[in-house]
């Protein structure tokens, strides 16, 4: 991946949907559709619980999105030097391979294990832009995922933007 992350945080006019005060790492945007993980809805599991096998793995797996939520992502800081490793920026790697996964709660490392993504078909994420379901935020770090807590990444990704919540009206703009 080149270039500067990509969050989408959900516009404050969008309300009771699955995607309310939600921050989306975007993972891929072409012209085939988009692909992306929420990093803010941590899960009452823990790894432990959910894998079984990992004991000591107290951290909340998070939902990633509602589509097919039994698939498995890691994010983690630092590379394990395994096959699958995909590297984002510096400082945040991603994963769906299991053995990276294992390796990386070897290393001590902090990760977030991710369930499921958020996906949208060709075009459908830009028609949503424009009608101001989204805001987009740039970053050149990871700075907003490992160093802001996830209750407050959605206000500090608004305050980023210089956007106050309460100051947005639904519609977005028209041209």
């Amino acid at each position: 991946m080149s270039g500067p992350l990509t969050f989408l945080v959900a516009s404050p006019h969008l309300r009771g949907e699955v995607f309310e005060g939600t921050v989306i790492l975007l993972l891929e945007h072409d012209e085939t559709g988009a692909l992306g993980l929420i990093v803010n809805a941590p899960t009452p599991q823990t790894v432990a619980e959910l894998l079984g096998e990992a004991p000591g793995q107290d951290s909340p797996a998070w939902l990633g999105g509602p589509v097919e939520p039994s698939l498995g992502w890691c994010l983690y800081h630092d590379p394990v030097g395994l096959s699958g490793e995909v590297n984002l920026v510096p400082g945040l790697l991603m994963s769906s391979s299991q053995e990276v996964l294992e390796a990386v709660m070897a290393s001590g490392q902090e990760y977030m294990l991710v369930l499921g993504y958020t996906g949208w078909s060709a075009g459908q994420l830009a028609g949503e832009a424009r009608e101001g379901t989204w805001l987009w935020v740039e970053q050149d770090t990871p700075e907003l995922l490992w160093g802001v807590p996830p209750e407050k990444r959605w206000t500090e990704a608004l305050r980023r933007l210089g956007v106050n919540p309460q100051t947005i009206v639904p519609g977005g703009a028209q041209a």
